[in-house]
């Protein structure tokens, strides 16, 4: 009886072969992939774990992820890439997406960079292939750019759900008559405006990057602005990401929207985002406790902390 073992026949790559073994269609457990890669299962996650930093299981789930991501963005439905990326439910594909990505399937749009942070810079590549970073990107929580961004994205989403319990009277009232955040903005004294600006700033730096016109303003009702703010933050994600990935922190951005137009830093760009998106979400939370409502700190900490809770994850 043979034994599997782990060593290739001469001139082979034999990560590529375990690579392939793992993102096969019909390789749906651990078993399955260490067949096809003839090893056994504890030689192949060995081995794996040991060139990519990363457990096979693992290493699948996020490329076909990332594989989701981009056929969502070119027009599949949430269902048919649930079901291709070999989940048994929507509902359980749109919580690991939803983990995975900081946004639901049905926030993701076409273009922007869909790639999930990983120790070894194995990625998916439309329409069939593996891209392999030289500098792979460390685990999420650990780039401090990264969690800033997905903590401003998911703390205004969760200020809008709380302004949304308001009485209208209430969310549009003047609780810091004349406060003004920058000069050209106006004066944001109710939680109406602080809100509608944290989206309209993403909206607006957004047209700048992409190349787009200057976007209309939106409604500010609550239910609007939870509908605008999730396009903007998916693709607010994906720009920062895909800024990241390309190394273009220091590429000058010429913003034709401005009268006149005037030249900024990509990197100078996210800062000042991230500024004032922190300076407005506090400014939110004391008017909504003058309102009444109870609110938390704010704080990546703990949102961090708690997002960890949920994942599972130990840091």
């Amino acid at each position: 009886m043979s034994v599997p073992t782990d060593e290739p026949p001469l001139g082979r790559d034999r990560l590529r072969e375990l690579l392939d073994a793992v993102l096969d269609e019909d390789s749906t457990c651990l078993s399955d992939m260490a067949g096809r890669a003839h090893s056994s299962p504890f030689h192949f996650s060995r081995r794996l774990s040991r060139d990519t930093g990363e457990s096979p299981v693992a290493l699948r789930r996020r490329v076909l992820l990332e594989r989701a991501a981009w056929q969502i963005g070119q027009g599949t439905s949430v269902t048919d890439a649930a079901f291709a990326a070999g989940y048994a439910s929507v509902e359980g594909f749109t919580r690991a997406f939803s983990r995975a990505f900081g946004h639901p399937p049905s926030a993701t749009t076409a273009g922007g960079g869909r790639w999930l942070p990983s120790p070894n810079g194995v990625h998916f590549h439309p329409p069939l292939h593996l891209w392999v970073e030289g500098n792979p990107r460390s685990r999420p929580g650990m780039d401090p750019i990264a969690l800033q961004v997905h903590h401003d994205v998911e703390d205004t989403a969760f200020l809008i759900r709380l302004a949304a319990d308001l009485p209208e009277e209430d969310y549009r009232r003047v609780w810091d008559p004349g406060r003004t955040v920058l000069s050209w903005d106006g004066p944001e004294g109710s939680v109406a405006a602080v809100l509608e600006r944290l989206v309209r700033t993403k909206e607006v730096w957004l047209a700048s990057i992409e190349g787009a016109d200057f976007p209309e303003r939106g409604a500010d009702d609550p239910e609007s602005l939870r509908s605008r703010h999730e396009e903007a933050g998916a693709r607010w994600i994906a720009a920062v990401d895909d800024i990241g990935r390309r190394g273009a922190w220091g590429d000058r951005l010429i913003d034709a929207l401005c009268d006149p137009p005037e030249s900024f830093l990509l990197g100078g760009v996210v800062a000042h985002v991230l500024t004032y998106s922190a300076h407005r979400r506090q400014a939110v939370r004391h008017m909504l406790r003058s309102a009444g409502a109870e609110v938390d700190h704010g704080d990546p900490l703990e949102w961090l902390h708690d997002r960890n809770e949920r994942r599972g994850d130990t840091q």
